[in-house]
């Protein structure tokens, strides 16, 4: 193991004097990637977000949800839970009533998702006018290869043509 590199397994960040706490680690074993995957995905934001309103039952998620599965929706539920940031409540009914909510770990995520929702919404347009205008360059730029595919290819029915 070289000097300076950490032995923890959890530790994904570059030991050296030069390293950028900005630049995140880009390695699949890294702790830091993994959480983010996890709570970055667009099922656990929207389940987060559903659940800082108030605690759901599984169906009531599952209803508010569209699109998702009832095995996605376990899978995400068990991913927060374990992560801690949703808690589960079992209730001793008959059928049993199972409870989900936010823990005080997974509110503090909401309020980080909030940001980013409301920065999302200050600049949408700005968004949208990007996106636009990458839209007409990347037409403009096919059709340009396109045109030089039908001159090079023209080129070559003239050489052909002319070499008989």
């Amino acid at each position: 193991m070289e000097e300076g590199t950490s032995k923890s397994l959890g530790h994904c960040c570059d030991t050296g004097d030069d390293y950028d706490v900005l630049q995140w680690d880009t390695r699949e074993d890294c702790e830091v990637r993994q959480i983010l995957d996890r709570v970055a995905d667009k099922w656990s934001l929207l389940v987060i977000a559903l659940l800082d309103r108030r605690s759901l039952r599984f169906t009531e998620l599952r209803r508010e949800i569209d699109g998702i599965s009832q095995r996605m929706l376990t899978r995400t539920l068990r991913h927060l839970e374990r992560d801690g940031l949703v808690s589960r409540t079992v209730h001793p009914t008959v059928p049993p009533r199972v409870d989900y909510e936010l823990t005080p770990l997974g509110a503090t995520l909401h309020d980080t998702i909030r940001a980013l929702v409301t920065w999302t919404e200050e600049h949408q347009k700005e968004i949208a006018a990007a996106r636009a205008a990458y839209d007409v360059r990347e037409a403009a730029e096919r059709q340009a290869a396109e045109r030089a595919e039908a001159g090079r290819a023209a080129v070559a029915r003239d050489v052909l043509a002319g070499g008989r």
